[in-house]
């Protein structure tokens, strides 16, 4: 056997015998506040009464805050050198739409050019803050405590959700501040955090998906409900290690939980109907989609440029809606960088494909596909404003984690 083929059978031992001492506390941090600094902003201004724009800023203070905090945990032992996550090609497409979304900044047709600049440097912090943690720790374990802070945290959001005042439409959210798809969307993903965790290895977060679930389907947040109805069938059917027993018992539950809701969906299904050409149904979408094709096809090579939707597109429909995004996530890539943003958006999601479809088959190959499913369907009607709706720093871990579950295990 070669030193090398020793490092490899020793590691696990050496690994566990430090694991008392890694700060776990700070993998978990980062994922609650990945999912928590949704309601960063509203709470500053409904609680502390300051302007919206000092929550934001408050907000990306955090954000900086953490990649430097981050960087302090990383300093000493390397784990996962950073040029292995390089070799693996959804990371180097990360790192290109990273790049030249930044280039962009030179040409962008944003509102305000600081603004920009601070909303890329929080994206590429993201991407920072979990490329150090997982240099600084033993993979597995430190993506499992982002995804607990994560759902830990998602689950506080739909929490406090359930404690504001319901909108205008009886959907949940703030009406100035926090939409009710940015809720439901935290929610379905974070679901999806905890089915892997309860798959990988054998937690129970049933409580907590249940909360998750039932927020999910109380934001009305159409897009997601779908998207996530859609996911979850697939699983249900291709997924052979759910037992018959488990899956009537799912489809129960769900069927329980609508009807319980039955009274709420009929009302809000009235209301929408009767919305007229409001920006928020699907003909004001119709409009959304097709002024912005407009004005992508006049700058198709580069696009528009990083954060250039908000205060530029005009107010939509007799309500003035603002736009922040495009509301599809390859015409907000085509708006924004051009046919570059289309081929970045293929390559991402294509590699991503490709690596799960390496993978040996089996209930992780479903449900990574079925997650994949979720995304690209939301996608069809609602994105980011500045990312993807599979964040980048997503990408990162789930990538890097899908590159350790191919390893082959010597012996």
């Amino acid at each position: 056997m070669t030193g090398e083929d020793t490092a490899s059978v020793t590691r696990p031992a050496a690994i566990d015998e430090i694991r008392p001492w890694v700060p776990w506390g700070m993998a978990f941090v980062a994922g609650f506040f990945f999912s928590f600094r949704l309601f960063i902003t509203l709470l500053s201004v409904r609680i502390l009464g300051t302007e919206p724009q000092t929550g934001v800023e408050a907000g990306l203070a955090l954000n900086f805050v953490l990649l430097f905090v981050a960087a302090f945990h990383s300093l000493g032992q390397i784990f996962h050198p950073f040029r292995q996550m390089f070799r693996l090609m959804p990371v180097r497409w990360v790192f290109l739409f990273l790049a030249f979304s930044g280039c962009s900044l030179l040409w962008s047709s944003t509102m305000s050019l600081s603004a920009a600049v601070a909303f890329w440097c929080a994206m590429v912090a993201d991407v920072a803050i979990i490329i150090l943690l997982l240099r600084g720790g033993p993979l597995v374990e430190t993506a499992a405590h982002i995804m607990k802070g994560y759902i830990c945290g998602a689950c506080v959001v739909a929490t406090i959700a359930w404690m504001l005042p319901a909108q205008s439409d009886m959907r949940l959210g703030d009406e100035e501040l926090l939409g009710p798809n940015q809720i439901g969307y935290l929610c379905a993903f974070a679901i999806f955090f905890a089915q892997y965790l309860m798959r990988e290895r054998n937690e129970n977060w049933s409580i907590g998906v249940l909360l998750l679930a039932v927020t999910l389907l109380r934001s009305l947040s159409k897009t997601s409900i779908i998207a996530f109805l859609v996911a979850e069938s697939f699983l249900l059917l291709r997924d052979r290690s759910i037992k018959l027993r488990t899956k009537m018992l799912l489809t129960l539950a769900a069927i329980v939980i609508v009807a319980v809701f039955s009274r709420l969906l009929a009302s809000y299904y009235d209301i929408y109907t009767n919305a007229g050409n409001q920006s928020e149904t699907l003909t004001g979408r119709f409009g959304i989609w097709a002024y912005i094709l407009s004005e992508a096809v006049e700058q198709p090579w580069i696009g528009h440029g990083f954060h250039s939707v908000w205060k530029v597109i005009p107010p939509f429909g007799p309500d003035q809606f603002e736009a922040r995004h495009a509301h599809n996530e390859l015409l907000q890539q085509f708006y924004a960088y051009g046919v570059i943003g289309l081929i970045m958006f293929m390559g991402i999601y294509g590699s991503m494909y490709l690596q799960i479809k390496k993978l040996v088959a089996g209930p992780g190959k479903t449900f990574l596909l079925g997650f994949l499913i979720f995304v690209l369907i939301r996608g069809l009607a609602d994105t980011e404003p500045f990312d993807l709706s599979l964040p980048m720093w997503t990408i990162v871990m789930m990538s890097t984690l899908m590159a350790q579950a191919a390893r082959p295990i010597v012996t």
